[in-house]
């Protein structure tokens, strides 16, 4: 189902009735979705929800429910809430927080630190946060008027409230989960929301990248331990003795002074590991200084290559072995890739170790047996068993829901041939044809003649829409667009992309009409909903396919194969799909809204494509909506808008997709109600 459909209000209104009914089965809801506007508005859903029991019971709500973000989105100190960039805001804030700065604080009152967390760990850890729903603004405002930290105060008050929303990195991501989520009770239930992509969140969770200035900055941090080491060394050799004999317990167990503290935990060793990380040779301080030096030489003269060099873990860890000497552990399900450039700039030499995770599966098992319950939902979660093989689990259940409407609301067309009877494809040996870069911006230019209002149009990369733009400009093409309505583009740029989307909302908000061209897997198709008139067409030019020279993908995909059976083209396919049902799912934004689906390229019409799209995309896929020119897209086009120009009132919604309470409990729905459950 897409969004605006009630998948969330649904999940929330099961759990929170189930919360309710049995308070010690199910202690707490941990809603995990992506982007902080998908968390902003499941809090909105949780808050009508409670309104709603408030409304009907007359008892006030009990229930205690936060959303947490990062100290970006939560900070209120005026200095460190200006800086632009998040981890700008992580180090100023862990320079004014951390343990060792507040001990310092003690010697030199000039010391600075954060005064809101200062007055949150003094007076906020006795006070339990009063019950209620809070978004990130309403903690923020909760925290200006106590004069607490927001962030400390939602990372502390998580542990006993009823419902936490927040971002998926916080139970997938070794570093940040066990800082945060660690003492969450195991009768919790978890629910990762929009999580077509969970598979790729795994592996980014779980993958490292090293790079020549990470390198420096490491030397530099060492040099600073080295120089410190000699200072104590100087005046006091009992306390240095101390000292390293505590770095020893902290790298074991590091959970007193964590909590303000950056911790640097590697992502992907096991507890066995991390309680062996300082062998006994390491007796003192210099000689654990002596090891870092070593290690970072070693790592250095790696990153020294004028050619790519892949290999497996096992073999980088007996290389690291025969040379620093440092003990081997077996780490099965990684590779390390060393590339002299990045992909981004391969002219310029930038060396980068790539140590990457070819199984999601590592991330999110500890998630599975934690957790009594663990529910994976989105609405292009499709085709839905490839799922439980990558990430490797036994579903209790698996369903796929259609949408119930009052009218056919979607009208997916897919355009084969232009007029002139060339295919259109976006594939590798045709995209720069000079009569396809023509036919796509015919059909851009007929479709933007006959939808009012925005359309949206996704390319498959930024250099592939550059070049297309490029040629409709020499070819006159967009100069003929622009007479019907503007265009904006998104940019690898946050801020520009950000004017864009704004500007081209204003456009459609006075009547002008706008095209906003973007591109597959970028911001917009994943995070930015076109309600109604600012999404009336969707079109998708060509399939989506990703970058298949990646040296990372590449051995995933050969991963797959070996372990799961699964072949190259059948993952590329399935991952294109996701993606593309993800662009053109922008269209549709609730049961009342409205638009059309353009899949632009021949291959869409395939079996082993179509087959792989949402099943509510897919049913209204019929035979005569297949490989069409674009003057069959346009009449088509112009007959579906007709038909939605009509009027179309709430009640024309009533028995069809909505239920009055007396529809509901009627002995006809319940009845539906239960065959439906059945037969999932």
């Amino acid at each position: 189902m897409p969004s605006g459909t009630g998948k969330t209000i649904s999940l929330l209104s099961l759990i929170v009735a189930y919360q309710r009914a049995f308070p010690l089965d199910v202690t707490k809801l941990i809603y995990c979705s992506r982007t902080v506007p998908e968390i902003e508005k499941v809090v909105e859903e949780l808050r009508k929800l409670m309104e709603f029991y408030a409304k009907e019971t007359g008892e006030r709500n009990n229930f205690l429910a936060l959303a947490l973000s990062s100290r970006k989105n939560l900070c209120i100190h005026p200095e460190v809430s200006s800086l632009r960039f998040g981890k700008e805001v992580d180090g100023k804030c862990h320079s004014l927080t951390a343990s060792y700065i507040r001990a310092q604080r003690h010697v030199n009152p000039n010391q600075p630190v954060c005064r809101f967390y200062e007055e949150f760990d003094a007076v906020g850890r006795q006070v339990p946060l009063p019950a209620g729903i809070y978004n990130l603004d309403d903690l923020k405002d909760f925290g200006r008027r106590k004069g607490w930290c927001p962030y400390y105060l939602a990372r502390y008050a998580i542990l006993h409230a009823n419902i936490v929303v927040y971002s998926y990195h916080y139970l997938l991501d070794p570093k940040i989960a066990d800082l945060v989520s660690k003492e969450l009770a195991k009768k919790s239930v978890v629910v990762f929301d929009e999580a077509h992509n969970i598979d790729n969140v795994c592996i980014d969770s779980m993958s490292v990248n090293i790079t020549r200035r990470t390198l420096d900055r490491c030397q530099n941090n060492v040099d600073t331990l080295q120089n410190t080491i000699q200072k104590i060394k100087e005046t006091d050799a009992a306390k240095l003795r101390e000292e390293y004999r505590r770095l020893v317990e902290g790298l074991k167990e590091a959970n007193v002074a964590r909590e303000t503290d950056i911790y640097l935990s590697n992502p992907v060793l096991p507890d066995e590991i991390l309680k062996e990380a300082v062998p006994g040779t390491i007796r003192t301080a210099e000689h654990f200084v002596g090891f870092l030096r070593r290690f970072l030489e070693y790592l250095k003269s790696r990153l020294r290559v004028h050619h790519v060099v892949q290999e497996s873990a096992p073999q980088f860890l007996k290389d690291i072995f025969d040379k620093v000497c440092i003990d081997r552990k077996p780490l099965r399900r990684f590779t390390i890739i060393i590339e002299p450039f990045e992909d981004r700039t391969p002219t310029i030499a930038n060396p980068v170790l790539h140590f990457s995770c070819m199984d999601p599966s590592i991330a999110i098992k500890p998630v599975f047996q934690r957790f009594q319950s663990v529910i994976i939902t989105s609405g292009t979660l499709s085709p839905l068993d490839i799922y439980p093989r990558i990430l490797d689990f036994r579903p209790v259940t698996m369903a796929s829901f259609t949408m119930t409407l009052a009218r056919t609301c979607l009208c997916p067309l897919i355009v084969g041939r232009g007029n002139d009877q060339v295919a259109l494809s976006s594939k590798f040996e045709t995209r720069e044809d000079f009569a396809v870069i023509r036919n796509y911006g015919n059909l851009l230019l007929e479709m933007s003649a006959v939808v009012p209002d925005g359309i949206v149009a996704f390319f498959t990369s930024y250099v592939y829409m550059e070049n297309i733009v490029a040629s409709w400009y020499e070819q006159g093409i967009l100069e003929n667009i622009q007479r019907n309505k503007l265009i904006f583009i998104e940019t690898q740029d946050a801020a520009e992309t950000s004017m864009a989307l704004e500007k081209y909302q204003e456009a459609c908000e006075n009547g002008r009409g706008a095209i906003l061209l973007s591109v597959a897997r970028g911001k917009v198709s994943e995070g930015i909903d076109f309600v109604h008139h600012f999404g009336r067409a969707v079109i998708m030019f060509g399939v989506p396919y990703v970058y298949t020279q990646s040296r990372i993908l590449k051995a995933r995909l050969e991963y797959l194969r070996d372990q799961f059976q699964i072949r190259e083209n059948d993952f590329l396919t399935f991952d294109a799909m996701r993606h593309a049902a993800q662009c053109v799912g922008r269209a549709i934004r609730g049961k009342t809204d409205y638009g059309l689906m353009i899949f632009a390229d021949k291959r869409y019409a395939r079996a082993d494509k179509r087959g792989k799209l949402p099943r509510w995309i897919q049913e209204h896929i019929n035979d005569g909506s297949l490989n069409l020119t674009v003057d069959e897209t346009v009449q088509l086009s112009k007959h579906f808008l007709r038909q939605m120009a009509q009027p179309f009132r709430q009640e024309d919604q009533l028995g069809l997709s909505l239920l009055t309470l007396e529809q509901l409990e009627s002995e006809e729905m319940l009845q539906k109600i239960t065959q439906i459950a059945h037969q999932t």
